[in-house]
């Protein structure tokens, strides 16, 4: 398990995180430059140092352009800023409109909605009418995720995958962050004959149903019941809307937790936790209450991350999923560090930079709740972080167009790169995982400069402004 350093502060990571911002300033300028010869398609993750297309679905030009806003946000650099908002103008529109995807959380919120909240915090001019360029690409983008809407037996509902309606991904409950903006500019989402839906109503119950069929509590679901652990995927007769088994796309079985489903959940969760607080009780009424409501966010938020912190090395990165059998020849592994080099596994630290921000996140969220053990997840969301940005994690390497090496994209069909003279992935990197690890550094810069707090939604409108 991980062994936590509980006097670990934000403070201590900042030399380590500036060493990363300039490590980060050179890879998007790399990717950039590289552009045309990937045909101007979206990078998604390296081989031998350059980012390669993969084409599934477009999930990560969100991360490509959002990243660039990031590091603005983090040093000032008014050069990533124009890049940033260039690229989100010129290239994020059919995203904003794409009905065949449930990204749109990862694309559109990470530009559109970055740039809306750098303008509501006051970072950059007040604009009326670059605000409502913003707001109406978040307002439709919520809407078009919303609208890939199944019911299920139990008399509620999920956002579904782009597998289809039968299809419930665990990693859609952090991309319903598209429906709380949407919901929060006031947008009212239209079916049939003018009949509204509420973006808030299909969050909660997206949440309750990710909750009750892609994670487990220990209370006796099935043989392989253990408390914390998610399946990639949950599977519905959509004839009945009945629940029919867990499945996986992208992990190794649906008995065993693939670490990067895991990981959303773990930032998905407490995410939604502090923007439902931003939100009055007569709205949550309509939705079961804030109590009750409250209660099934945190309870998967709190399995999730403890699942994380027993199953995963002493240093917080985790393997790519808990039940890979090469695992059974490394001995002891949770007992020592990782070791992404090894011939029999590949770690995936993509999933350890976006559970680090789930622990802290989930640790403000105690923390605000007055519970006592909130320290303990924000030790552990600064010891996972820490471990990435140093070696053998963090690249710094002008020549390799990644920023956190030794990520995994989707191991069971045999994306990811394995050098000459390896036998398993090592080396190489992501999109969302570049992404997750320059995110969760600005959330712990922000921390320990005791700057605004750090949330995809961000603070209301100035007085004065136009919504």
């Amino acid at each position: 398990m991980i062994a936590i350093d509980d006097q670990l502060t934000p403070a201590d990571l900042l030399p380590a995180i500036g060493r990363m911002w300039q490590a980060s300033a050179a890879k998007i300028d790399a990717i950039a430059a590289s552009a045309s010869a990937r045909g101007g398609k979206t990078p998604v993750f390296t081989v031998e140092g350059k980012y390669q297309p993969q084409g599934w679905t477009e999930w990560t030009q969100g991360f490509e352009f959002g990243s660039a806003l990031l590091q603005f946000d983090a040093t000032g650099d008014e050069r990533f800023l124009d890049f940033g908002r260039r690229a989100t103008v010129e290239r994020m529109a059919p995203h904003v409109t794409h009905f065949g995807v449930h990204d749109h959380g990862f694309n559109n919120v990470s530009t559109y909605g970055a740039l809306l909240r750098l303008m509501n915090e006051g970072v950059l001019a007040e604009d009326p009418w670059q605000r409502a360029f913003y707001e109406l690409a978040l307002k439709a983008s919520g809407a078009v995720q919303a609208n890939r809407w199944s019911t299920t037996a139990d008399g509620g509902g999920y956002i579904y995958s782009f597998n289809g309606p039968h299809s419930l991904f665990v990693d859609t409950i952090r991309s319903c962050r598209a429906l709380a903006c949407s919901h929060q500019l006031g947008h009212a989402a239209m079916g049939e004959r003018d009949e509204q839906f509420s973006l808030l109503g299909r969050i909660v119950q997206h949440g309750a149903a990710t909750a009750r069929y892609n994670v487990w509590y220990g209370d006796d679901r099935d043989s392989y019941d253990v408390r914390g652990r998610t399946a990639h995927e949950a599977i519905f007769n959509r004839n009945n809307g009945d629940f029919r088994c867990p499945s996986t796309q992208q992990g190794y079985s649906p008995f065993s937790t693939w670490t990067r489903g895991l990981a959303w959940a773990m930032v998905g969760y407490p995410e939604q936790l502090e923007w439902l607080a931003t939100r009055p009780d007569a709205e949550l009424a309509e939705c079961g209450g804030r109590a009750e409501v409250e209660r099934v966010f945190l309870k998967a938020a709190r399995a999730t991350c403890d699942f994380y912190l027993e199953q995963t090395p002493t240093c917080g990165v985790p393997y790519w999923d808990t039940g890979a059998p090469g695992l059974a020849r490394l001995g002891d592994y949770l007992d020592r560090p990782a070791e992404p080099f090894n011939d029999y596994e590949p770690v995936d630290s993509s999933a350890a930079a976006i559970a680090a921000q789930g622990l802290l996140r989930l640790a403000a969220v105690l923390q605000t709740r007055g519970e006592s053990d909130h320290a303990r997840y924000r030790a552990a969301g600064l010891t996972v972080l820490r471990s990435l940005l140093s070696e053998p994690y963090l690249s710094r390497d002008t020549a390799h167009e990644g920023l956190l090496l030794h990520t995994i994209y989707h191991r069971p069909n045999g994306w990811d790169h394995i050098p000459a003279g390896r036998k398993a992935p090592c080396g190489e990197a992501c999109m969302w995982g570049d992404y997750h690890l320059r995110e969760a550094a600005l959330y712990v810069q922000r921390l320990a400069e005791n700057k605004p707090y750090y949330t995809f939604f961000g603070p209301t409108p100035a007085a004065g402004a136009t919504s």
